[in-house]
């Protein structure tokens, strides 16, 4: 199976991509955040409960400009802009899969 590289040179499994560039109803599990040092925003976010094997849905985004947008991580809802979780790396549930 091929992988792709993220910026930082993390390399993902096919099905996984940055939390910032998923769409509204799209469901999936968080696999990391960061791509080396974590930064200030990427600590932030793992103390709020952005780790691997949490759950996570993108509810909802602005309307124009997308941004900020909706999440649901475990049973939390954050309102993010997507700048600040750009290097949060997630992989998505198809539908039919009770992960």
């Amino acid at each position: 199976m091929d992988a792709f590289a993220a910026p930082g040179g993390l390399t993902l499994a096919p099905g996984s991509c940055s939390l910032s560039a998923l769409p509204p109803g799209t469901m999936g599990t968080v696999i990391g955040v960061g791509v080396g040092e974590n930064t200030a925003i990427e600590r932030r976010l793992m103390e709020l409960g952005f780790v691997a094997g949490e759950r996570i849905e993108i509810l909802t985004e602005a309307w124009p400009g997308r941004d900020p947008f909706v999440v649901r991580i475990g049973t939390t809802t954050f309102a993010l802009r997507r700048r600040e979780v750009e290097t949060v790396w997630v992989e998505l549930t198809h539908p039919g899969n009770s992960t």
